[in-house]
C-alpha cells in the first residue's frame, strides 16, 4: 500500500470498478436496485473471477491457469 495521496493507495479497487464501470454498468439500464444487483452479482460470477485474463497467469484466466498447472 502506498501513503495518502499516492498513486497506488487504490489501484486494484479502482482497476476492478473502473472494468465493472466500463463493461457493465455503461452497457445497460435497471428497472431496480433488485435487477442490477443481480447483473452486477452474475458478472462478477461468470465473468470476472472466473474468466478474466490475468497478466500474472500469463495471460490466461485463472480457470484457464489452473487446468495447465494442474499436474
Amino acid at each position: 500500500m502506498g501513503t495518502v495521496g499516492d498513486g497506488f493507495d487504490n489501484s486494484v479497487a479502482e482497476a476492478f470498478f473502473s472494468g465493472l464501470q466500463r463493461e457493465l454498468l455503461d452497457q445497460h439500464t435497471w428497472a431496480n436496485r433488485d435487477q442490477l444487483a443481480a447483473a452486477m452479482f452474475d458478472w462478477i460470477e461468470t465473468w470476472y473471477n472466473p474468466r478474466r485474463r490475468h497478466s500474472y497467469n500469463q495471460g490466461l484466466s485463472p480457470i484457464d491457469y489452473e487446468t495447465a498447472n494442474a499436474a
